[in-house]
């Protein structure tokens, strides 16, 4: 089924351009480095592991670290009796932070719609820069070592750090409207790969003076980042007196008909306004906050969050155990894979800069999924084939960031902004960050079970099953997708006949 380009989205875009300010480009940045700044401190831990677990266990280099310590202080700074106990300890801990951050989603987003975002993201940045700080810094200068306080400090670290996300999503959601959307968030959304990239710069540049100056760092950065948001970010146009995006949107939309719905409208055939519109006509003008249920209720939002789940499962993944794979699989050295890994980064950036921009011009998301959906299951099945060459695997590795990686960063910003800005929640605004929470809560669920599911298949079957199993949740994922890809179809068709019986 052909999408053609409208008319409509061209001058839609050509409005976005002309009341483009440094306003927008101030709110873009900020939200920008205030995520990646979160996704640092996540890398930042992901790539002291070693250095962790040598600290952790009674290594070689702890004896000559230790040597002239009394056997009662080497005791008690070794939590673990080998090196793979403590690997299967940190293990437990990105599955504690993923379940308790999915959970903190939730919650999240739905306070978020109910008080300043810019107070709750900079509460969530600063608490958790120094639940970092304490977790590998602190301990590490006062040696206490707990496993039941490690594991309760990462718990608070996923609830706090979760946050970030809704917010961000929804303060771009005011200040952006849907004509130049997917493009934006596009490129807006490889702020957790500029994130990652920071991380291991920051962990790296001072990881020779030990692990516990890496969070450091990295939890001084964030804070400082927390600063300049709580002092300079305007979650909303309202807060300058200009037109909030969804209010441009409406008047965009005012004197259209069915043709022009927005991209998440629902297939319904009674035209009525208030067919549309979870509020009365009375309410029109109230800012009043969508419940959790309503939210999960609106269209489109289930079966997106279902699939993200299994495509987050698939990107996470990849995220925490792609420099594992290359270091174990081909026997290259940490830095080398940790250096090779940014490809698949690299590979999502562009992934979903393009993805959204294609999918701007059709006014349509899920069609542009579903395409990058079945090519990524080829990318996945050659990528599990690479042969033992960096050039090439880097390429194949980019080529799979560019289809998962792509889809996902549409999925959990462009597509939860779309969501959140629906025509069921016209009268609204304050619908964007629990929408958020429930699409991208959904999908760290996935993530947070894929991480104890691919340890377990690798430990049992070995790698080339681990892919197997995401080309299995890259499958589901498109299953989710295509109701929506149906109602998209019949909704073109429809806008067809229109034009018909109109000429």
């Amino acid at each position: 089924m052909d999408f053609p380009v409208s008319p409509r989205s061209v001058s839609a875009t050509r409005r976005f351009c002309a009341q483009y300010t440094h306003h927008h480009l101030a709110v873009f940045l900020l939200t920008f480095f205030s995520y990646a700044l979160l996704h640092a401190s996540r890398k930042a831990f992901s790539n002291v592991k070693v250095s962790i677990s040598e600290q952790w266990t009674p290594s070689s280099l702890n004896i000559s670290v230790y040597v002239v310590e009394p056997n009662k202080t080497w005791n008690d700074n070794h939590l673990f009796p080998n090196p793979k106990s403590a690997t299967i300890f940190l293990g437990l801990l990105d599955t504690i932070f993923l379940f308790s951050y999915a959970v903190g989603l939730f919650i999240s987003g739905t306070i978020s719609d109910r008080l300043n975002m810019r107070y709750v993201l900079t509460f969530g940045m600063c608490s958790s820069a120094v639940t970092m700080f304490v977790f590998g810094t602190v301990t590490e200068w006062l040696r206490f070592y707990n496993k039941i306080f490690y594991c309760l400090m990462w718990v608070i670290n996923g609830l706090l750090q979760s946050t970030g996300w809704p917010c961000v999503v929804a303060v771009m959601g005011n200040w952006f409207g849907k004509s130049g959307r997917g493009v934006i968030f596009g490129l807006w959304s490889a702020c957790a790969s500029v994130g990652n990239i920071l991380g291991a710069f920051l962990a790296s540049s001072v990881l020779k003076y030990g692990y516990e100056y890496a969070f450091l760092v990295t939890a001084s950065v964030q804070f400082a980042g927390g600063l300049i948001i709580f002092f300079g970010l305007v979650t909303s146009p309202k807060e300058l007196g200009l037109q909030d995006a969804g209010e441009e949107e409406r008047v965009a939309e005012g004197q259209e008909d069915e043709v022009s719905r927005p991209l998440m409208s629902e297939d319904n055939e009674v035209d009525t306004e208030t067919s549309y519109s979870i509020q009365a006509a009375e309410d029109a003008k109230s800012t009043k906050a969508i419940g959790f249920v309503q939210a999960c209720c609106l269209p489109g939002v289930l079966l997106y969050s279902l699939a993200y789940a299994c495509l987050k499962l698939v990107n996470y993944s990849f995220f925490f155990w792609l420099p594992y794979y290359l270091s174990i699989n081909f026997h290259w050295k940490e830095a080398e894979a940790d250096q090779l890994s940014i490809w698949y980064d690299i590979g999502g950036i562009i992934g979903g800069t393009i993805q959204g921009f294609i999918s701007d011009l059709m006014q349509k998301r899920s069609p542009v999924l579903a395409v990058s959906l079945v090519f990524a299951v080829g990318a996945l099945f050659g990528y599990s084939r690479s042969p033992n060459n960096k050039p090439l695997n880097a390429f194949l590795m980019t080529i799979t960031g560019f289809f998962i990686g792509g889809p996902s960063n549409m999925i959990s910003s462009a597509i939860s902004a779309d969501l959140g800005r629906q025509e069921m929640v016209r009268g609204s605004s304050e619908a964007l960050a629990t929408v958020t929470g429930i699409v991208d809560g959904t999908g760290s669920v996935g993530a947070a079970l894929g991480q104890v599911l691919v340890s377990v298949i690798q430990d049992s079957l070995g790698w080339m099953w681990v892919f197997y199993f995401f080309i299995l949740m890259t499958f589901l994922t498109l299953m989710f997708i295509i109701p929506l890809i149906v109602a998209e179809i019949r909704q073109v068709w429809r806008t067809r006949q229109t034009s018909g019986l109109a000429g």
